[in-house]
Order: structure tokens, then sequence, then C-alpha cells
């Protein structure tokens, strides 16, 4: 049982994991007429490898994209994994793990953005799953107090491992003990590929789609 005391401190302490889910009122992407699928090589300045290794596993780059403040880049994410998904429902039920890559485009304040986390979960959860979410939620808060700002540069990287659980690393090292709770990973992936992302634009690159917005329409919410 979580005490209600405890989840004030979610707020500040979410760092990357949050600002990485972004808010609808805080960030568009510009507006135009078509955006190609990026090089999987080169993304903003940041160099993406087409396979990695997680668990003993060869993991494919299924797209990747850029988060946008208005028009200052933020970040870039990039989703592995084992099969090409284009969905959702594809994406988070294929068996095997899977990975998410974030590289700061920008130095990150958690004071300011720790609490979108949250809002992000829940906007795309019942309150009856985001409860069984809460204790890897506090995993998070724990993992990332520490670390006060992630500065332009830096990155980090959440993996699911089956039979072990969501694994956190902050630039390549692992954050204590996997989060054991298989509902968490899920309910953390869709901040991004969710019924109601932070930004759709960014959802659509994830799973690989050659994003056409209507001129003029932002891609987020």
């Amino acid at each position: 049982m979580i005490r209600p005391s405890r989840l004030p401190y979610l707020r500040p302490a979410l760092l990357a994991a949050a600002l990485l889910a972004g808010a609808p009122a805080l960030a568009q992407a510009p507006a135009t007429a078509a955006i190609a699928v990026p090089s999987p090589q080169d993304l903003a300045g940041v160099k993406l490898t087409p396979t990695v290794q997680v668990a003993g596993s060869t993991l494919t780059l299924n797209g990747a994209g850029v988060r946008y403040r208005f028009v200052v880049k933020v970040y870039t994410a990039a989703l592995y994994l084992g099969t090409r998904a284009t969905t959702t429902e594809a994406a988070l039920g294929q068996p095997g793990p899977k990975r998410l890559h974030v590289v700061m485009l920008r130095d990150i304040d958690a004071n300011e953005l720790g609490r979108l986390f949250t809002r992000g979960m829940q906007d795309n959860a019942s309150k009856e799953d985001f409860s069984k979410s809460i204790p890897g939620t506090l995993r998070m808060a724990d993992i990332f107090s520490a670390k006060k700002r992630l500065a332009a540069g830096e990155h980090f990287t959440v993996d699911w491992v089956p039979g072990q659980g969501t694994v956190v690393l902050v630039n390549g090292q692992p954050q204590g003990e996997p989060i054991r709770e298989p509902e968490f990973f899920n309910a953390l992936m869709r901040i991004w590929l969710g019924p109601n992302p932070a930004d759709r634009v960014l959802k659509d690159q994830l799973l690989g789609q050659v994003v056409r917005p209507v001129a003029g329409t932002p891609g987020q919410q």
C-alpha cells in the first residue's frame, strides 16, 4: 500500500523521464508540410546505432524522433524492438526485450518538469492501472532525485528485460535493481505511445511511420 503522503515527492523528483514525456501545453514541433523519417545514423547530431544488444537479444531501431519545445529541440528518442511494429499494441504486446533510448539536446531542470511524468502516465491509463505503476514510479523518483539536472549530451535508457523487469540506465550506468512490476514498463511507454501521447508526431516517428501533418497543425495536443 503506497501512502498518499509519498506522492507529492513525485513532482520534483522524476527528472529525466518526466521531461521526456513533455506536456501538451509545453511543446509544439514546427508545423511543416511533410516530415521525412530521419536517418537512423544521425538525428539532430545524435548518432543512433541501427541495432543494440539487450539481455542477449539483438534489437533493431524501430523509429526515432525529436521532441521540441516550441521550435527548440529538447531531446531525441529512439525505440528499439525485436520485431518491427507500426502500432502501439504491436510494440508493447510483443515478447522479448525492448528499449527506449533518450539523448538530451538541452539542459533540463527536474523541478520544472518532474511533475509531467506522472501526468503523462495518468493521461494514458485508468486509475486502476495507474495505481499498479505507483511502486515503479516511486523507484524512478529515487533514481533521479540525486541528479537534479540532465545536461545536453547526457542520456538515459529504459530497458524491458523479461524475467527481470524494467532496467534504468543513466549515461550507460544501471541504476540499482530492476523495477519488478510488469505493468510499469508499458505504463511508462504509453507516455509516448499511448492514446493521449505528449507528442503525436514523435509517437508516429517512434512507430516508424512517415509523418505528414497538415500544414499549420501542431504535432502535440
